[in-house]
C-alpha cells in the first residue's frame, strides 16, 4: 500500500497550483483546508510548517513546503505523468531554469509591483530580478521562441515548469500586476486547456463556495 499524500491548502492561495499538479499526476490525496489567521497558525500546523502558510504536502514522514518544491517533488514521485524531463535529458536544464526563475525573480518583482515596492532604476543592479521590464521581456522572449511543434518550455513536453509559469502569468494578468500580452494569453490558454486544470479548478471553486457558505473563518 502506497504512503498517502496529505495536501494542506486554501482555495484562495498558491495551493491552487499544487492542486493542479496533483490532478496532472492523477494522485490519490487527502485535502486539508486551513483558514487564514486561525487553523493556519495552529500549533499542530506550525509543527509541519513554521511559516504558518500554505501550501504544504505531507507524504508519510516527509513534509514539503514552498510551491515549486512541491511541484518538483510530485513530478519525481509520479514519473509516469511525465511532468519533468528525465535526469540526463538536456531539457532538464530548461526545466530547472524556469522553475527557479518563476520562484525567484518573477515572484519577487510581481509581488513588489502589487505592493508598490519596486526598487528605483538606479538600484536595479543590486536586485536578482533587475527590473520589472527585464523580467517580462525575458518571459516574452522565451514564449516567442515556442512553436506548434515545440509549444512548451521543455519542447514538446508539458512540465511542472509550464504549470508554474502559466499560473503566475494567469493570476498576474487577472490582478493587473502583469501587463496583458497576446503571447502570455496564448500560452496560458494552451496550458489551462488541459483536463487536469479544469478538474482542479472545479474542486477549488467548490471548496471556496463551501467556505463562503459556512460560518468558518476564511
Amino acid at each position: 500500500m502506497s504512503t498517502p499524500l496529505r495536501f494542506y491548502t486554501h482555495p484562495m492561495s498558491r495551493g491552487r497550483m499544487v492542486r493542479w499538479m496533483l490532478e496532472e499526476c492523477q494522485a490519490s490525496y487527502e485535502t486539508v483546508v486551513l483558514a487564514y489567521n486561525s487553523s493556519m497558525k495552529s500549533p499542530d500546523y506550525l509543527r509541519l510548517n513554521p511559516m504558518g502558510k500554505v501550501p504544504a504536502l505531507q507524504h508519510g514522514e516527509v513534509v514539503v513546503t514552498e510551491t515549486p518544491a512541491i511541484l518538483c517533488y510530485l513530478a519525481d514521485l509520479h514519473p509516469q505523468a511525465q511532468l519533468a524531463p528525465a535526469v540526463g535529458d538536456p531539457a532538464r536544464g530548461s526545466y530547472y531554469r524556469w522553475l527557479f526563475f518563476v520562484a525567484g525573480p518573477m515572484e519577487a518583482v510581481v509581488t513588489g509591483k502589487a505592493l508598490g515596492l519596486l526598487a528605483p532604476p538606479d538600484k536595479a543592479g543590486m536586485l536578482g530580478y533587475g527590473s520589472y521590464d527585464d523580467v517580462l521581456r525575458n518571459v516574452a522572449t522565451a514564449l516567442a521562441a515556442l512553436s506548434p511543434v515545440s509549444p512548451y518550455l521543455c519542447g514538446t513536453q508539458f512540465s511542472a515548469a509550464d504549470l508554474y509559469l502559466a499560473s503566475q502569468l494567469m493570476w498576474g494578468m487577472q490582478f493587473g500586476t502583469i501587463e496583458r500580452q497576446g503571447l502570455f494569453e496564448d500560452y496560458v490558454a494552451r496550458c489551462t486547456a488541459r483536463p487536469a486544470f479544469s478538474r482542479a479548478s472545479l474542486i477549488d471553486e467548490a471548496a471556496l463556495a463551501e467556505i463562503k457558505g459556512s460560518s468558518h473563518d476564511v
